[in-house]
């Protein structure tokens, strides 16, 4: 069909232009007639991508519905919907944080464990602005979803994140429900790790002023005195107190192994991991790979590598398989 209607469109240009073809007349009918097969080529693409994406939809719709149990697993993309910033490239951090940029730092550099040392007014005012941010920021209607879903399983859901914002809990998920790969943020430890404590970080309020620099009196450990930190896992991070995501870590096994032992049908859905730190989705494929199980992964960008691909946000692709 496709050669046919191009010939047809290339017989009407010859009609048109009364059959007095020159050389320059031919070398632009060859063009347009190499112009028309690439734009239906681009349109045929266009249209099994989306039925591609409309039959993923389909099977992702049904393997939540007909599972016993949901592992849920999100990196920083799935926070996009609610207003964080994902920290994509060096730009997608320096549009979050100007000062950075002025400093030269990268996100890797600024994340980083040593500024509590050498310069704890600059770390606390990147810390704790995201404290404050993660704090008053509302769960988009995705995590939501996943909630209500989550309720109607006979075994329930287990999240695996490498965000430390706390949204899964503040949407309504039960504490013994959520793994934090990379700690949490609103939880406190002392930067010497005196006593391998942690203690909350409610009552901590971080004024920033000019400069980007945290107003004193900084944060500090209730049992030495000395600095306190987000028990946080940071780039170069020898210091970080794990107790606490180990714990979450043998809760998580525990329910993996007690769904293996029993048969439970399991669905995976994956959000908003990228390949950078590709923590979550090697752990949303190892999981998937020892149940023997499709992947849904959901993200805009890099949705490649899994079964069950769709590449949309958390919110869109949610709205539409819950």
């Amino acid at each position: 069909m496709e050669y046919s209607y191009t010939q047809a469109v290339i017989q009407y240009i010859r009609l048109f232009l009364n059959k007095s073809f020159s050389a320059v007349t031919n070398n632009l009918v060859h063009m347009i007639e190499i112009f028309l097969r690439l734009s239906i080529l681009g349109l045929w693409i266009c249209y099994n991508f989306s039925m591609n994406v409309i039959e993923n939809l389909q099977k992702a719709k049904q393997l939540l519905e007909e599972a016993d149990a949901i592992f849920i697993t999100a990196g920083a993309g799935m926070g996009v919907d609610s207003g964080l910033p994902d920290f994509r490239g060096p730009e997608g951090f320096w549009h979050a944080y100007p000062k950075a940029k002025e400093l030269g730092l990268q996100f890797e550099e600024m994340a980083n464990s040593e500024w509590f040392e050498s310069d704890p007014q600059l770390a606390w005012a990147f810390y704790g602005h995201r404290l404050h941010l993660y704090r008053d920021t509302l769960p988009h209607e995705g995590f939501k979803k996943l909630l209500e879903l989550s309720n109607t399983k006979k075994y329930g859901a287990h999240i695996f994140t490498s965000n430390v914002d706390g949204q899964f809990q503040k949407t309504g998920f039960k504490e013994e429900q959520v793994m934090e790969c990379h700690g949490s943020i609103h939880h406190m430890q002392c930067i010497d790790n005196c006593q391998g404590m942690l203690w909350s970080a409610d009552d901590i309020f971080i004024e920033i002023e000019e400069g980007f620099k945290a107003k004193e009196p900084l944060p500090v450990c209730p049992f030495c005195g000395s600095m306190a930190r987000p028990n946080i896992l940071m780039f170069g991070d020898f210091g970080w107190e794990y107790a606490r995501t180990n714990g979450q870590r043998e809760r998580l096994s525990r329910w993996i192994e007690r769904i293996e032992a029993e048969g439970v049908k399991l669905a995976i859905v994956e959000m908003g991991a990228g390949t950078a730190v590709p923590t979550v989705r090697n752990t949303s494929e190892e999981i998937a790979n020892r149940f023997d199980v499709p992947l849904i992964r959901i993200n805009p960008r890099e949705s490649f590598g899994a079964e069950i691909e769709l590449p949309m946000g958390a919110v869109e692709a949610l709205s539409k398989i819950i």
